[in-house]
């Protein structure tokens, strides 16, 4: 029965650690919440790096809610491994040892090397029982961006097109400009939101003017628009007058060169704290990414059109071994359907 309630209380968790995504680069999104005698007593998610991580915001959450004595004796339940030492704020172990919580359970042990396996440790010296993998796989799904970077240095990249039936991004000569319906496009706000960056190609920028924002007000609440990216070595051709350069959030747009792209995204990384990136851009510079193996995860907008015509969704050379796709989800978004999948390693 510990083991069921451990799993509830934990899923409630993550659901507040879903609340940070695509707002807490670079650090992890996280969540947490404390328990008294069954009740929860305190919620909370870690908003934006420099702000309280979500432990301590659940325990202020208590705090206000039942007071200091009501949390001596609680357990807290936590999306990550709490972080042990002081970095733009105190460390959360000693925050569960000062609120008096006699037991936390956490679901997957944290990758940065400064922090990992360290909690244990300190909790068990404080008295405090300690267990963890509860919801572990659910737990590193939402923390897979961050967990790669801290792995590889590398963000997590998402590429993301919409085509036609027989694989197209442009409609024949004459028609409109969208091949997916006004409900896919929505979507994609919700996607932009997920990200920290979003990346594109001069040719892009030069054919097609994009804006790369998130126009949707609740996609936006709370974060920064995502750091808009152009790969391209020919800066002299760029647009001047487009929309990147010139609105309101032209000092989110970045260029960097084409050469060496792994090294281009792990510059990302290490200078804008990038986690996560999803690409925008037409068929040669996304086949590019799949031949340096830089992509991780594609969403794919198929709409019921044959368009026929010389622009597919990847146009490159030939992927040094076929991208097979695991963990594949479909979704019918109006007359459209979405498909979501993991590229395999291995």
């Amino acid at each position: 029965m510990a083991a069921m309630d451990d799993a509830y209380w934990m899923a409630l968790a993550l659901e507040e650690a879903r609340n940070g995504v695509g707002r807490t680069a670079p650090n992890p999104p996280v969540g947490a919440v404390i328990v008294k005698d069954g009740a929860l007593i305190g919620r909370g998610w870690h908003r934006a790096a420099g702000q309280a991580h979500a432990e301590r915001e659940a325990l202020a959450d208590a705090l206000r809610n039942t007071g200091a004595e009501a949390i001596r004796g609680s357990t807290a339940y936590v999306t990550l491994e709490p972080c042990s030492t002081f970095g733009r704020t105190p460390p959360c172990t000693a925050g569960l040892i000062e609120a008096g919580v006699s037991r936390v359970v956490y679901a997957v042990k944290d990758r940065n090397p400064a922090h990992v396996g360290r909690a244990d440790a300190v909790l068990a010296g404080a008295g405090i029982e300690v267990a963890s993998g509860i919801l572990e796989k659910e737990a590193t799904d939402l923390l897979r961006p961050f967990f790669q970077v801290q792995e590889t240095g590398r963000p997590w990249v998402i590429w993301k097109t919409a085509m036609s039936l027989d694989g197209r991004i442009t409609r024949p000569p004459g028609e409109g400009q969208w091949l997916s319906g006004e409900a896919s496009r929505a979507d994609v706000q919700k996607l932009r939101g997920e990200v920290d960056a979003i990346l594109t190609s001069g040719e892009t920028v030069r054919r097609d003017r994009p804006q790369l924002t998130i126009r949707q007000p609740e996609w936006l609440e709370g974060r920064n628009q995502p750091w808009r990216v152009v790969v391209t070595d020919r800066l002299e051709e760029l647009p001047t007058d487009a929309a990147l350069f010139t609105d309101e959030w032209r000092d989110r747009t970045l260029i960097r060169p084409a050469g060496d792209l792994p090294g281009m995204l792990g510059n990302l990384a290490a200078g804008q704290g990038v986690l996560s990136v999803l690409v925008e851009a037409g068929g040669a510079f996304s086949a590019a990414l799949f031949e340096a193996g830089c992509v991780d995860e594609v969403v794919i907008y198929l709409a019921p059109l044959l368009c026929g015509g010389d622009v597919p969704a990847l146009a490159g050379t030939g992927l040094p071994v076929p991208a097979s796709l695991e963990d594949v989800r479909y979704e019918r978004i109006g007359d459209d359907v979405r498909m979501r999948a993991r590229v395999a390693r291995g």
